[in-house]
């Protein structure tokens, strides 16, 4: 499986994937990069199947073949930290792509992950909300996974955007503050896909569905509730967002 450096760092994996290959006999081989490079490795047919969060990102690859069908799974969401100093003064601003620009503005340092993540692709779209090209000494791409990415800006005292789960898991080893959160803009569904069989019939299509369904489940669902890290969830599974939108409905 290839997934996100964002399920590995938090620790849901360690705690997912022993329940399921004792309740199924399935191990896993776990592949963790940024989103996009997942893509590529279930686009190359180096993989069973994909775990990922860049929604757009992640139709286009079922939409072009190289994944059978997208099945929601969970979803977290993104908080823009910064130094308690908060150079920049974004604190109480109440829009994510006005706080990029006035990070922007004063030039403040900015640590992106710069590896096409699915994080990555998310910072992208703030900056293009903003109106901004993000250039110069100031901003400067990592083309690192998320948890080194927040140690990194905690060595300078930067700004950067992280998912809360690897932020969660790591808020205890850094002086960093979540300076803005809460943004609708901001909120991070992740999918799993199984690589299409029809393209790569090499592929362990059984294992992958195995897991997609397992992992979906009413079981797996619940486990993926339950997992916190100092009494805070890190995941909130898609049964919920279901439950939560019918009874809007």
């Amino acid at each position: 499986m290839a997934t996100t450096t964002s399920t590995e760092n938090s620790g849901l994996l360690n705690y997912l994937l022993p329940a399921f290959t004792k309740e199924t006999g399935y191990p896993i081989h776990v592949i963790a990069v940024g989103t996009g490079k997942a893509l590529r490795m279930g686009q190359d047919g180096d993989v069973d199947v994909v775990l990922v969060h860049a929604l757009a990102a992640e139709h286009e690859f079922v939409a072009h073949g190289y994944g059978e069908r997208r099945y929601p799974v969970m979803q977290n969401d993104f908080v823009i930290l910064g130094p308690a100093s908060d150079s920049a003064g974004i604190g109480g601003v109440k829009k994510a792509a006005q706080v990029m620009k006035q990070v922007a503005s004063r030039h403040a340092i900015f640590i992106s992950r710069g590896d096409n993540s699915g994080t990555n692709k998310k910072e992208k779209a703030l900056w293009k909300e903003a109106g901004i090209k993000p250039a110069g000494s100031w901003y400067r791409e990592a083309g690192q996974g998320m948890g080194k990415v927040i140690q990194m800006a905690n060595e300078l005292q930067a700004y950067t955007l992280a998912d809360r789960g690897t932020w969660l898991a790591y808020q205890d080893k850094v002086s960093l503050k979540v300076l803005h959160e809460g943004d609708a803009s901001l909120m991070n569904p992740y999918g799993i896909i199984a690589v299409n069989p029809k393209r790569y019939p090499d592929t362990n299509y059984e294992g992958a569905k195995k897991l997609i369904s397992w992992i979906t489940s009413r079981h797996g669902q619940t486990l993926i509730g339950a997992f916190k890290i100092h009494g805070q969830r890190l995941f909130i599974p898609e049964s919920e967002n279901r439950m939560a939108a019918n009874k809007k409905n």
